[in-house]
């Protein structure tokens, strides 16, 4: 049987190591010092629960597995069978071509056309680079097409530090909005509002022990230098998420039964909500001819 996620890359710094696999470019391990930090899954396993995936051209869900594009609708392969909807965009489950890789980083590539339901063609590559205690991953996206469209990018690593429990891990959050879980759709997620006086902020940090997210979180607020900051933290020590401009939007999922972790928690850097397809909130606009970068990372403290 073949390994559903391909050949898998190493890649090292001093003492940081992360693995990305050929079948969706993901990342299936980071660790520094031996201690990891994403949730691992065994190299002839399929990603549980998304675990590590790319999510391209759009992330989380299209309502239905449709969308309209210049007035004609647009009928997406359904990939979540249990709510009819299309979900974590086209690329996840497709091989990947390998670019460059040097000791410290890794680039791939991947052409989106004649994908059902996807009508422009898109050329994207991911490059993960290491530095000693860092991770950054780096997106690119062109419209390879004659049309213009709006693009979507999300990533789906789940955060841990060593052997420490979910629960007992401390969550940052700069949002100050919310759309919150509906359990019975999942789209369209609840009405948006502020976090203020809700039990969805965590601008302070709030421990993980009895929370239960699959949530979206925009109106996230920059530093000076225009990124987007959240944290896991336990006792003396920090894992920073770290995200550009264009990632405004975060989703944090709890899961209590994620494969050989039980609970488990997701922080995924998102440009657009769920079901931006429909709504545009937050597309990437690309012309034809046109390319977008972006940057988000993981920095351990």
């Amino acid at each position: 049987m073949a390994n559903p996620t391909g050949e898998q890359f190493e890649i090292t710094r001093g003492s940081a190591r992360a693995v990305v696999t050929e079948i969706g470019a993901g990342l299936r391990a980071f660790e520094i010092g031996g201690v990891g930090y994403v949730e691992e899954f065994d190299a002839d396993a399929n990603p549980p629960k998304g675990a590590g995936q790319v999510l391209l051209p759009w992330p989380n869900r299209t309502k239905g597995a449709e969308w309209v594009f210049d007035g004609e609708t647009q009928h997406l392969e359904v990939t979540e069978a249990a709510r009819g909807n299309a979900i974590h965009g086209l690329t996840r489950h497709k091989e990947w071509q390998l670019v460059e890789h040097a000791e410290s980083s890794i680039t791939f590539e991947i052409g989106i056309d004649g994908e059902p339901g996807w009508p422009v063609p898109l050329h994207a590559t991911i490059t993960y680079d290491l530095a000693p205690r860092e991770l950054t991953v780096t997106h690119e996206i062109r419209n390879e097409g004659e049309r213009a469209i709006g693009v979507g990018v999300g990533t789906h690593p789940y955060f841990r530090i060593g052997e420490v429990p979910t629960d007992e891990l401390t969550l940052t959050l700069a949002a100050t909005r919310v759309r919150p879980f509906d359990a019975d759709e999942q789209l369209p997620y609840g009405d948006e509002q502020d976090v203020e006086g809700t039990e969805y902020d965590f601008r302070e940090g709030r421990l993980l022990g009895g929370v239960d997210l699959d949530t979206a979180f925009g109106g996230i607020a920059t530093g000076d230098d225009g990124v987007h900051r959240h944290y896991l933290s336990h006792e003396d020590r920090t894992l920073e998420v770290w995200t550009g401009p264009d990632f405004g939007w975060v989703q944090v999922f709890t899961p209590d039964d994620l494969v050989g972790r039980g609970r488990a928690v997701a922080i995924e850097p998102m440009t657009c909500p769920a079901d931006a397809l429909n709504s545009g909130t937050d597309l990437i606009g690309l012309e034809p001819g046109t390319s977008w970068t972006g940057s988000w990372g993981v920095r351990v403290h």
